[in-house]
């Protein structure tokens, strides 16, 4: 991955979490938050 990439797709995740911040509260972010924490559990059963 080049660097300009990363600093892209880096601006893109930090303008979604900003907007969703902004226009909805950070629903999406605390939905997406809880479901890693899911998934996490999930793996460490697998484990």
């Amino acid at each position: 991955m080049t660097n300009k990439l990363a600093i892209v797709i880096g601006l893109a995740v930090v303008g979604a979490v900003a907007a969703d911040v902004f226009l909805a509260d950070g629903e999406a972010s605390l939905f997406l938050a809880r479901k890693m924490f899911v998934l996490l559990d999930w793996l460490a059963f697998w484990r």
